[in-house]
């Protein structure tokens, strides 16, 4: 094994050990861990074999249809790559777009264990301590229902942990159907027009979900804003992944 072969393995194996991680640390297990795992787990042992592998590809070569193959696979790669750049790109963007002062906030729901929050879930109350503490007039919903696991509604939970806090529950109002993000905002963006609140608000959620989280929230007719929470960096490229599956799905079926 060569250095280049040696840096490939090595690079891989650490990139593998990212996405295998959140199965222990947060039993999370999803398209994300399983194609970050397939991927890296390609890389590793295209460097441990590259040799052999080139020559595959020179042998697949010399007739036309092995020419043709070789070069669809090219194709197709760059396609998925071009594709994740893109969505990156417009995740960056939607995250880092602020709101004025004081508007209504729209925080986005993750699974609770037992009655308490998960990492992801935490890091969004984190996230909407911060903005209801720095903009005290706003109000803010809190949407997420109660999954078969969970022994109360993701916003319950919210609503515990701000209130433990020091956030006024007069400030605070819980969206407690919801199973998905396409629900969070139908069912908040109800609340706002029964409430008579501005149809202008900020989503609250993870960085990665930002872009989509906006998407969504357009097509229920709301102008949104992002406040991020920021994802602890052993789970972020499980759930980074994952989220291009779900911008290519928005983007396809455009829900």
């Amino acid at each position: 094994m060569n250095k280049v072969q040696l840096v490939i393995a090595v690079l891989s194996a650490v990139g593998f050990l990212f996405f295998i991680a959140p199965v222990f640390t947060e039993r999370t297990a999803n398209i994300g861990n399983v194609t970050g795992m397939l991927i890296t787990g390609g890389i590793f042992f295209y460097g441990l074999f590259m040799r052999k592998v080139h020559h595959f590809i020179k042998d697949l070569c010399i007739n036309k249809s092995g020419k043709a193959f070789v070069g669809l696979i090219g194709i197709v790669l760059l396609g998925v790559m071009l594709t994740a750049a893109a969505e990156t790109i417009f995740m960056i963007k939607a995250a880092q777009n602020r709101p004025p002062e004081n508007v209504t906030a729209v925080v986005l729901g993750c699974r609770v264990k037992g009655d308490r929050p998960s990492l992801i879930l935490k890091e969004r109350i984190e996230a909407a301590y911060r903005y209801l503490s720095e903009n005290p007039k706003a109000f803010c919903i809190l949407s997420g229902g109660k999954g078969e696991d969970e022994n109360i509604s993701e916003a319950q939970c919210m609503y515990q942990c701000l209130t433990e806090m020091g956030i006024s529950g007069e400030r605070l109002i819980l969206e407690d159907r919801s199973v998905s993000t396409r629900e969070n905002l139908e069912f908040s963006a109800q609340i706002i027009k029964e409430k008579g609140l501005p149809e202008e608000v900020v989503i609250i959620t993870s960085e990665f979900h930002s872009y989509r989280a906006e998407l969504i929230a357009k097509k229920r007719g709301l102008k949104s804003y992002s406040y991020p929470a920021h994802t602890f960096f052993v789970c972020l490229p499980t759930y980074y992944v994952r989220e291009l599956y779900g911008i290519l799905q928005q983007w396809i079926f455009n829900g």
